[in-house]
C-alpha cells in the first residue's frame, strides 16, 4: 500500500503545482490587459511623449509622390509634447458625453472617428476647461518631426522597409476594413503609436501647396484643414509620414481622428 500512497501523493502535488502555475499565468494576463487599458483610455488622462526641439528636413523628394510634399525644406520646431496615442472613443466620451464614432463596437480604446476639425477644436476647448491644461492640435511640422522620431529620414513612422510596415501600422493590407484599438502595433523610436495608419489625424494648419511650420492666414473653409498619417483603408503610399491630405474643417469621415499636443 505504501508505493500506491506515495504515487498518489506525488500525483496530487503535481496537480496542485500545475493549478498554481495556471492561476499565476491568468493573473499576469489580466494585469497586463488592465494596465494596457489604463495607459490608453483613462478618463481625462493623456499619455504624452516629450519631443525635444530641433531642425529637420521636412517633406519628400521623389517623382512618385504628390507635388505638395516637395520641395524638401529645413524646418525647426521648439520642444513640445504629443500624445502617445490617438484620442480614443473613451476619452472623447469622458469630455463630450457622447460617441460619434462609426465603429463603436471596436471599444473605448479605439480611436474616435467621424469627428471634424471643428469638432476636435470644441473637444480641446472643453478638455482644457476641465483640466486647466493647454492641449491643442500639433502643427504639421511638429506632427512630421514626431512621426519621423525627431526628423529621421524614415518613410513610415518607425521604419523605411515596406515589408515591416504591418508591424507598425493598421492600413489597407491588414486592417480588415476597420480601425483597431490604439497602441497594438509597434511604436516609433519615440514611443509614439499609430502615427502611420489606423485613422487620419487632424493637425492645426490650414492647407498650403507646400507644407511648412508657419501658420496660414488663409480661410480654412476655402483652403481646407490638413490631416496626416493615413487611415485603416489607405494603401502603403498613403500612410507615409510625408503624405498630406486636406478637407473642409466641418467634414467627418470614418477614418478621420486626431491626437493631442501641448
Amino acid at each position: 500500500m505504501r508505493p500506491l500512497q506515495k504515487c498518489s501523493t506525488v500525483t496530487l502535488l503535481a496537480a496542485i503545482l500545475s493549478l498554481i502555475l495556471v492561476c499565476d499565468l491568468c493573473a499576469q494576463m489580466t494585469t497586463k490587459k488592465k494596465h494596457h487599458s489604463r495607459k490608453v483610455t483613462n478618463g481625462l488622462h493623456y499619455a504624452m511623449a516629450h519631443v525635444k526641439g530641433g531642425c529637420f528636413a521636412m517633406g519628400e523628394k521623389s517623382d512618385e509622390i504628390s507635388s505638395d510634399e516637395s520641395p524638401v525644406q529645413q524646418v525647426c520646431v521648439k520642444s513640445f509634447q504629443i500624445g502617445k496615442y490617438e484620442v480614443t472613443q473613451g476619452q472623447w466620451q469622458a469630455v463630450m458625453k457622447e460617441n460619434p464614432a462609426s465603429f463603436t463596437s471596436c471599444g473605448e480604446d479605439c480611436p474616435v472617428e467621424m469627428v471634424s476639425w471643428d469638432d476636435a477644436q470644441e473637444f480641446i476647448k472643453k478638455l482644457n476647461k476641465k483640466t486647466g491644461s493647454n492641449y491643442r492640435l500639433p502643427t504639421e511640422a511638429e506632427w512630421e518631426y514626431a512621426a519621423r522620431s525627431r526628423g529621421l529620414r524614415e518613410e513610415w513612422a518607425g521604419t523605411s522597409q515596406e515589408p515591416e510596415l504591418v508591424n507598425y501600422a493598421w492600413y489597407g493590407a491588414n486592417a480588415g476594413e476597420s480601425p483597431h484599438p490604439a497602441g497594438q502595433k509597434k511604436p516609433n523610436k519615440l514611443g509614439i503609436y499609430d502615427m502611420s495608419g489606423n485613422v487620419w489625424e487632424w493637425v492645426q494648419d490650414t492647407y498650403k501647396p507646400t507644407a511648412n511650420s508657419a501658420e496660414s492666414t488663409d480661410d480654412r473653409t476655402v483652403t481646407g484643414s490638413v490631416s496626416r498619417g493615413g487611415g485603416w483603408k489607405a494603401d502603403a503610399k498613403d500612410v507615409r509620414v510625408s503624405n498630406r491630405f486636406y478637407s473642409h474643417p466641418a467634414a467627418r469621415h470614418s477614418n478621420q481622428g486626431f491626437r493631442l499636443a501641448r
